[in-house]
């Protein structure tokens, strides 16, 4: 195992094509510079980073997999795993809110949105200037995507939506949203519809920022609708499209959050490899004790498999072959992997990792997340044993 922080064994790269292995130097140095300095300070005044997300616009990283024609870096699914890792593991703040921006938002706008949506609220959406969110949750339906009680009525020319959407990432610092709402309840899941509302707009409020344990550099806020008005052209697919639409990007969406989860694990092993380089006890550093040495091969065990998962989720996503599943893995391996080896790498610290001086404490708190967002542990577990099935009867269904 390599004692030097922030290098990577050769099996994380020797197989990635070229375009791929540069993309992860140009994050990683960049993280290393831009992000990995402002991290602590991002976290401790729950500053959203404008800045560097502005910066990772100019990169292309916050629309990598958009067509060039669209402004988009016409990068895969790959590269976009590749880079929420290094990314994440500067600043996992950052990660999120490139991540939300990517799957969910330009995500669920380039495969159904329609082309006068892609013009005005996707192509503006691509360079760091402006970001969108995803509005699926609600205070009473959280892992039960299916039971949406936000309302779209038509009226006229416009839709009209009352109701509230929960754990809204980007809330406050997002230029426009894609939301879900029912819009024939009659029909239950096969009645949601997804829309396409602009911000700010007369109808939407937001509710507070969440105080959270981690990931402070994002908001986080509820969307209040009331008698919100938007226009008729702004469903986004097809009326009774919305849950479809809702699995399909989420599916995506866990690659990325996958790759955050392991920027946060690689981070927080490459601390516990750092600290017990440094770390004398006993005559000589702690890295030379059999108890921390198995710790830390533990920890990049696990890393190490949750990367492959997500590779391969990945590349069977840029084979145009179902997924579904094996991003459940993914997301599942990835995030179970960073909350362990960020609580390994505090034990490896001891005291030190207790405290804000040392960033292990940030990313024992900013892993935490990634078991629940998009989807919890849970969700994943059963995703995995039914993700055929459900594919099947979704492509069914409509």
């Amino acid at each position: 195992m390599k004692h030097t922080i922030g290098l990577r064994a050769i099996s994380n790269s020797f197989n990635l094509p070229e375009t791929h292995k540069m993309l992860q130097k140009t994050c990683r140095e960049f993280a290393e510079k831009e992000l990995q300095p402002v991290a602590a300070k991002i976290d401790k005044e729950h500053i959203y980073p404008k800045e560097q997300i502005k910066k990772l616009g100019e990169l292309g990283l916050m629309a990598i997999t958009l067509p060039e024609k669209d402004g988009g870096a016409a990068l895969d699914y790959l590269a976009y795993a590749i880079a929420m890792e290094e990314i994440s593991r500067g600043c996992a703040s950052c990660g999120v809110v490139m991540s939300v921006n990517n799957s969910l938002y330009l995500g669920a706008l380039q495969k159904f949105g329609s082309a006068p949506l892609k013009e005005k609220y996707m192509k503006p959406f691509v360079n760091g200037d402006r970001v969108g969110c995803f509005a699926l949750s609600e205070p009473g339906n959280g892992s039960d995507a299916g039971a949406a009680s936000t309302l779209a009525v038509l009226d006229g020319d416009s839709w009209v939506l009352n109701g509230t959407k929960a754990w809204i990432t980007n809330g406050y610092e997002a230029d426009a949203a894609v939301v879900f709402a029912t819009t024939d309840k009659a029909k239950k899941h096969k009645g949601i519809s997804c829309f396409l509302v602009p911000k700010p707009i007369k109808g939407l409020t937001l509710g507070k920022k969440e105080d959270k344990l981690g990931i402070k550099g994002s908001s986080t806020c509820n969307l209040i609708f009331e008698e919100c008005r938007i226009p008729k052209e702004n469903v986004i697919g097809q009326l009774g499209d919305g849950f479809k639409i809702a699995m399909t990007t989420l599916d995506a969406g866990r690659i990325g959050i996958a790759g955050q989860a392991l920027g946060i694990a690689q981070a927080a092993l490459d601390c516990a490899i750092h600290y017990a380089a440094q770390r004398q006890a006993f005559g000589s550093p702690i890295l030379n004790l059999q108890a921390i040495q198995m710790k830390l091969a533990d920890m990049e065990l696990r890393i190490e498999s949750a990367r492959l998962l997500t590779w391969k989720a990945a590349m069977l996503k840029d084979a145009r072959q179902n997924f579904t599943k094996e991003a459940a893995l993914a997301k599942l391996a990835a995030s179970e992997a960073a909350t362990f080896v960020s609580h390994q790498a505090i034990q490896i610290l001891g005291g030190m990792g207790y405290v804000s001086d040392m960033p292990a404490e940030r990313h024992y708190r900013d892993a935490r997340i990634t078991e629940i967002y998009e989807g919890t542990s849970e969700i994943q577990n059963t995703s995995t044993f039914e993700a055929k099935s459900l594919s099947t009867s979704i492509d069914t269904m409509w």
